[in-house]
């Protein structure tokens, strides 16, 4: 252990790895190139979550688990779509000792394969009419497995990009690894929109919601190679000779910051539980409790999405000039707003459709102003070796904490109790943010 420590860090590359730094290191790589592979890697994450969730609305429900009223069966599906955000934090521990002992090329290379093919293989699921029970398991597995790569797929790319920007524009380039979200999602909602728009409902719940999943495997390689590339350039080793983005050890990580990565969790909570409250809850609403296509409201959903990727950029130019802790702030206030004006006057009601196209516009606006800085809240609390792992499990704690549950337990309350249950879901994260920044007064800066 001495002699490791007199010769500098533990490498954190395989030999296959170091060769390919060999072979790129007269290849000085600009923030712009880097940008690239972080939106194509963070662009194939979502476009897995947000397959898995689109179907858990317009498949699930009657391919698994058709034994239930239409609600119940939906409530079932999000409570699987929850497994993953249950998986995160899980895999994030699994595959930060794979990183430390084979490299982060090997973690990857691990952890997109799975995430590819975790999703692939729900495409070639049977049906709970064919095999009864075992869809259900098999699903679920496979549900998890989505969680456990995701987990794995922190790359620290993002802080690369922000460290290789000039500092005066981090708070642009910070906001960039975030397009991945709405690109992802725009990618997930034009495939089941074209075919649930063409094909029979029969077509379609046979076979035609097999094709996104399908896609997903194809998706996870050229995002790999896009992410392996970047690894093995001689800014990312530099970074990891300095400790900044090295991986390590968890329980020491808690030990010292546990109270830290709970304020970081809790920091974009109100984003978070947006999040999933414009994308999945509403059309879920749509399809139980109103006559309008699921298909033609994805595409209200997809030019919104496009909204939030233009709000995304501008809250990063905004935060190079007011700061980022500021945005937040802002950001969470006029969610409260929002999720106040939800409460008192419900916009996703029966057959309103310019009051549903108000409500997803809206939100994934104010979605883009606050997701676009929301990554990163807790690093400039954290010591400098615990930051890169320390990211991470911040990231899924909040995932867990905000967005995880957020589809099952409005959709409870709210068909129930009325679509006021959505505002005061809303309300409560956007307090809860309001709160975690009052206890963090520091400027937050990007890892």
């Amino acid at each position: 252990m001495a002699i490791d420590q007199a010769q500098g860090p533990a490498p954190s590359s395989t030999p296959l790895e170091r060769d390919a730094r060999l072979v790129s290191t007269d290849h000085k790589v600009a923030p712009s190139e880097i940008a690239i592979g972080v939106v194509i890697g963070r662009a194939a994450e979502y476009f897995d979550f947000f397959v898995f969730g689109i179907a858990s609305v317009v498949v699930f429900p009657k391919v698994f688990f058709p034994f239930a009223e239409p609600v119940t069966a939906t409530l079932y599906s999000f409570a699987m779509f929850s497994l993953a955000f249950i998986a995160r934090p899980i895999g994030s521990v699994i595959f930060t000792a794979v990183d430390r002992r084979h490299g982060r090329g090997v973690k990857l290379t691990i952890a997109l394969f799975l995430l590819g093919f975790s999703t692939m293989a729900i495409s070639f699921l049977p049906s709970y009419a064919q095999i009864g029970a075992w869809s259900l398991y098999l699903l679920g597995i496979l549900r998890f497995g989505q969680g456990l790569a995701l987990g794995g797929a922190w790359d620290g790319l993002a802080s690369l990009l922000a460290l290789n920007a000039p500092i005066e524009r981090r708070g642009f380039y910070a906001a960039i690894p975030q397009l991945g979200a709405p690109l992802g999602f725009m990618v997930a909602s034009v495939l089941f929109a074209f075919f649930m728009l063409n094909l029979t409902e029969a077509d379609f719940l046979d076979w035609g919601w097999r094709y996104p999943f399908f896609c997903a495997f194809a998706i996870n390689v050229v995002a790999l190679f896009s992410r392996l590339r970047l690894v093995a350039t001689d800014e990312f080793a530099r970074l990891l000779e300095r400790r900044r983005l090295e991986p390590s050890p968890i329980l020491p990580l808690i030990r010292n910051h546990g109270a830290d990565l709970l304020v970081g969790a809790l920091i974009p909570l109100a984003s978070f539980a947006l999040f999933h409250l414009v994308t999945v809850f509403p059309v879920s609403w749509i399809t139980l409790f109103t006559h309008r296509s699921a298909g033609e409201f994805l595409m209200v959903q997809c030019s919104a999405a496009f909204i939030c990727a233009v709000a995304i950029v501008a809250s990063g130019l905004i935060a190079d000039q007011i700061g980022r802790r500021m945005l937040l702030l802002i950001s969470a206030g006029l969610i409260a707003v929002f999720a106040i004006g939800s409460t008192i006057a419900p916009l996703l009601v029966e057959e309103n459709a310019i009051g549903q196209t108000i409500y997803v516009n809206a939100g994934f606006l104010l979605l883009g102003l606050s997701y676009g800085q929301s990554s990163g809240a807790v690093t400039s609390r954290l010591e400098q070796r615990y930051r890169y792992t320390g990211a991470a499990l911040t990231n899924d704690l909040a995932w867990l904490l905000g967005a995880g549950f957020a589809p099952l337990i409005v959709l409870f309350l709210s068909a129930r109790y009325g679509l006021a249950c959505v505002g005061l879901y809303l309300l409560s994260g956007a307090v809860t943010t309001l709160l975690a920044l009052s206890l963090s007064r520091s400027e937050i800066r990007q890892v």
